[in-house]
């Protein structure tokens, strides 16, 4: 008689989903909010969540002949063909079950997954052959587990069956296993089951039946037989089977534990959104999961799909068999990660459609196809490189990912997981890639005697989630709630407007006849012509001016930020020889842009590696390391601030200077060129205009990948002074380059860096009003070395990423910014900031653009924090930037054809402008004096020209003639 487990499987699997119920997967995904639903989720695991970490006896215990054990088919199997290592003594855990247990109770887990070597316990794979040393290898282990409170998870086959089976047998093609294994499974239930609360019967089937009979990749190797890996699997189902039956009869009534098969899959996303690519993705799961999931979780046969490719090349149960095999299984135990069900060698089994890793999905599809089962990550992680040691950077981010996967599947997804398992405890032989890979959470050095073993990052930051239960939310990982001061600057930043040489208003000198009484079509008067104008050129003219500042007006900003074009203004290098015209235009656009209320801020220079933007003398004679360069850039910021300073208020010199393809001897010039033409205007024009100047960097915040160690603090701050201190401390802090940036090329015996004589020390110093960062990203830096980050070999360190983060394509790291303004403060101190450009980039043509609307909440909000919490003297936030014409991918406007299109984040970025942050609910209104209204009416209404028109009516037509008339008003003192 089944047990009372068993009923109530039963019970829940009696009203069993519909076949294929898991198809709904991709589309559910697809509709989850974005990018909300991407956002790394801060809240902990349930009460009762089992924390877990496994090994494989195989890879780790190694003393293959030691003390009676039989060979196993790995034993043989490494021995054959072009292997090169073998796992005869892996990281010998037979011999060093302290240092295993001592590694466990580090780890603070609850559970410990091994498995049963079947030939160290029956040699030849017969009860007939018991060996007791063997056995009792494991009754120390498990009583050592129970001692420091930890529940052992016991899988009866990893992979390495006797090889004795498999000589005289066969091994798995032979149906006579079933018994032999289900006799096996009866003496370990018998000798341990007092102890054990969950077995796993038979791990990853899929990999046994077919890369051991069919690929021959792992051991016994065979691949002769196309159809052998079907009859193989069909043997594995009624094994696990014959030994679930067993349990339930007759242990489980007083042992009280639970079994199933570890089942692994990969994941895959359709590569059309069709339903046919669907229905392919489908298939592929029941090819790798379902092969062996529905058998036992619905009704004891294969999936539809198999059935109709393989047709008789599989197998077939009975009505018997398929009573046999349903239902036996007491929780959903699921293998995912780097593992051969993951890498599916071939495209075979992919039917067309794109491999993926994700876990959420897999959960949700699992849940979804088999009717909420309740689920074990019995298996979890990634891997590292063989050389790697004990920083392995890689290895934590993604089992930060894996875990953080299975936090949103129970809490947003409702799905019923009740334990993850870290794979692995330690590193071993990883199979068919040998030593090649390291998986482990504890470093094993393979050439000490005793295998030592050595916590590596990832098994700190495992301990770390264990000890918490998750990622409980911290309060700086909640939104703040305030608002900024009265006069904070919120601005739009574009790295440079639309330029219109020649006026476009009124220039049409032509005569039209307006036919009123039929289409209304305006047609050309031959041979007449309206006389010259003669007039000068007004603001007015440039009907883009006026598009412009009407579009920066509806965002609801008081500044705008953009740039001049050094080589377009002064062209031939000789300011006494400017382009007028352009300068005239700049100077329309920067008085247009005051009468709207919106105050300029404008750039001199702006960076690019596409083109110097020097005049051409300049760009053809060496460019910035043309020391004459830095003068000729002060006679042009002389010009600008003569032509333009009675508009501009704040100036910026040069704008991101700070280029990792600049050298430091273009920089070094630069830094001249920027101190000149600051000392310009605080000599010949502050007393009269009044303004402020300063020059932006470029600001992306460097975070310590493992934040917990020492040895990647210390590459971070590196990085960001050869980043950001590079420039900034000559100019905000003592007048010459970074102290820890010389030291470290002077270890380099690198003579590049330029050296301040105190002549340029005093030049430079001190040349800012405030302090202006462009900033969009965060990247992790680690000293550990990895192939696959990119690894800067002059700085020592490895760039990589947190695969949670958002990634557009840049990550989306809001709290980065926070930090970069926090650095600032503690190395300049009270200086005012400006955040002058932050934006992300996105597809042009997704005018809901969801993920600027979150970037840009979620980033205000961390400089809302900066200046509330942390006291950095914040001045003004601009949003990078305007419109998708000037700058593709990250504008507030989109644009189709020539139609304008306001997107949704403007509107949200709007509303943020309007409340001057994120008022706490419910609080008084902050009172800001009001501002000055611009009276654009009161300047038409003056001395000056006046466009009319002057219409004679005839024949149904309408001559129309555009005249200049005179008109003189006296402007009202209150601007009406």
């Amino acid at each position: 008689m089944r047990g009372p487990l068993l009923l109530t499987f039963l019970a829940f699997t009696s009203a069993a989903a519909k076949p294929n119920a898991g198809l709904k997967t991709w589309g559910r995904f697809t509709k989850l909010p974005y990018p909300g639903d991407k956002a790394f989720l801060y809240e902990t695991f349930p009460k009762d969540f089992i924390w877990a970490v496994g090994t494989a006896a195989y890879q780790v215990e190694g003393a293959f002949d030691k003390d009676g054990k039989g060979l196993s088919i790995w034993d043989t199997f490494t021995r054959g063909g072009n292997r090169i290592a073998t796992g005869d003594v892996g990281s010998d855990s037979y011999h060093n079950i302290p240092a295993d247990i001592r590694a466990i109770k580090q780890l603070g887990v609850s559970h410990y997954r091994f498995s049963l070597s079947w030939a160290r316990i029956f040699p030849n794979g017969t009860r007939g052959s018991y060996n007791e040393i063997g056995t009792n290898y494991y009754r120390t282990l498990i009583r050592r587990l129970k001692e420091i409170r930890v529940q052992p998870v016991v899988t009866l086959y990893h992979w390495d069956l006797p090889d004795h089976l498999q000589q005289t047998l066969g091994g798995w093609s032979n149906p006579e296993l079933v018994e032999i294994f289900r006799d096996y499974a009866d003496f370990c239930f018998q000798t341990f089951g007092d102890d054990v609360k969950y077995w796993i019967t038979i791990d990853n089937p899929f990999v046994v039946a077919r890369h051991g009979y069919g690929t021959g990749v792992v051991a016994p190797g065979i691949k002769n037989d196309p159809d052998l890996p079907f009859r193989v699997g069909h043997n594995l189902l009624k094994a696990h089977a014959a030994a679930w039956h067993l349990y339930d009869r007759h242990y489980r009534p007083h042992q009280q534990g639970k079994l199933s098969m570890a089942l692994a899959s990969h994941w895959i996303k359709p590569s059309r959104t069709r339903l046919e690519s669907l229905r392919e993705c489908q298939c592929s799961l029941d090819h790798v999961l379902g092969w062996f999931a529905r058998p036992l979780f619905t009704d004891g046969d294969y999936p539809a799909c198999m059935k109709a490719r393989l047709g008789s090349r599989l197998p077939s149960f009975t009505q018997e068999e398929r009573e046999q095999v349903r239902g036996t299984a007491d929780f959903f135990a699921l293998s995912h990660g780097a593992a051969l069900s993951f890498h599916l060698i071939n495209d075979s089994l992919k039917f067309g459609q794109q491999e993926d890793l994700d876990l959420r999905m897999l959960l949700y599809w699992v849940s979804a196809e088999y009717d909420r089962p309740p689920i074990f990550v019995v298996q979890s992680g990634w891997y590292v490189l063989g050389n790697t040691k004990t920083e392995d950077p890689k290895h934590m981010y993604y089992l930060k990912r894996f875990i953080a996967e299975a936090l949103k599947s129970i809490v947003i997804d409702g799905v019923n997981v009740f334990g993850y398992t870290a794979w692995s405890l330690i590193d071993g032989f990883e199979w068919h890639r040998e030593y090649g890979i390291r998986r482990g959470l504890y470093y094993v050095d393979f050439n000490t005697p005793d295998m030592k073993r050595e916590p590596k990052t990832s098994a700190t930051f495992y301990r770390n989630v264990i000890q918490r239960n998750g990622f409980p939310e911290h309060p700086e990982n909640r939104p703040a709630q305030g608002v900024f001061p009265c006069d904070f600057a919120w601005g739009v930043s574009a790295n440079s407007i639309q330029v219109e040489t020649r006026p476009s208003q009124f220039a049409d000198p032509n005569i039209y006849l307006w036919n009123i009484s039929n289409n209304g079509e305006l047609m050309r008067l031959e041979g007449f012509r309206a006389p010259p104008l003669r007039r000068t050129t007004h603001c007015a003219d440039y009907a883009t001016i006026r598009q412009q500042v009407d579009e920066i007006r509806q965002v609801g900003l008081n500044h705008f930020h953009f740039s001049l074009n050094w080589s377009a203004v002064v062209p031939t290098g000789d300011v006494a020889h400017p382009n007028t015209t352009l300068l005239g235009y700049y100077r329309c656009f920067t008085r247009q842009l005051l009468q709207a209320n919106v105050t300029p801020v404008v750039t001199l220079w702006h960076h690019t590696r596409q083109c110097s933007s020097l005049p051409a003398p300049l760009d053809a004679d060496s460019k910035w390391l043309n020391r004459e360069t830095p003068a000729a850039f002060a006679d042009y910021a002389r010009l600008c601030y003569r032509e333009l300073g009675p508009y501009v208020k704040m100036w910026i010199t040069l704008n991101e200077p700070n280029d990792d393809m600049v050298s430091y001897q273009e920089a070094h010039q630069m830094l001249r060129a920027h101190a000149l033409a600051w000392h310009v205007y605080d000599l010949e024009f502050r007393h009269a205009q009044g303004g402020q100047v300063s020059l932006a960097l470029h600001m992306d915040w460097v975070e310590p990948a493992f934040s917990f160690s020492r040895e990647d603090v210390e590459p971070a701050k590196r990085v960001l002074d050869f980043r950001i201190g590079w420039f900034a401390e000559p100019i905000f802090g003592r007048g010459d380059y970074p102290v820890a940036m010389r030291s470290w090329l002077r270890q380099l015996n690198s003579l590049d860096l330029p050296v301040f004589n105190e002549e340029d020390r005093q030049l430079v110093k001190g040349t800012y009003d405030f302090f202006a960062l462009s900033h969009f990203s965060t990247k992790l830096v680690t000293h550990a070395k990895e192939d696959s980050y990119t690894y800067i070999a002059m700085l020592e360190v490895q760039h990589m990423i947190d695969t949670t983060w958002i990634m557009s394509p840049r990550p989306v790291v809001p709290w980065g910014l926070r930090k970069a303004l926090n650095w600032v403060k503690e190395h300049y101190g009270d200086v005012p900031v400006y955040v002058m450009a932050n934006g992300v980039q996105e597809d042009p043509a997704r005018f809901k653009d969801s993920l600027r609307v979150y970037y840009l909440y979620n980033y205000i909000n961390e400089a809302l924090k900066a200046y509330t919490l942390d006291g950095v003297n914040l001045k003004g936030y601009f949003a990078y930037a305007l419109n998708d014409q000037r700058d593709p991918g990250f504008g507030l406007y989109g644009q189709v054809q020539e139609e304008v299109i306001v997107k949704a984040s403007l509107s949200n970025y709007r509303n943020i402008i309007q409340h001057n942050g994120f008022p706490i609910q419910g609080a008084a209104p902050q009172q800001c004096p009001s501002m000055t209204q611009a009276c654009l009416g009161c300047h038409v209404l003056m001395k000056r020209h006046v466009v009319g028109f002057l219409t004679l009516v005839g024949s149904g037509m309408l001559i129309t003639l555009g005249l200049i008339i005179y008109y003189k008003a006296k402007r009202h003192k209150d601007c009406y």
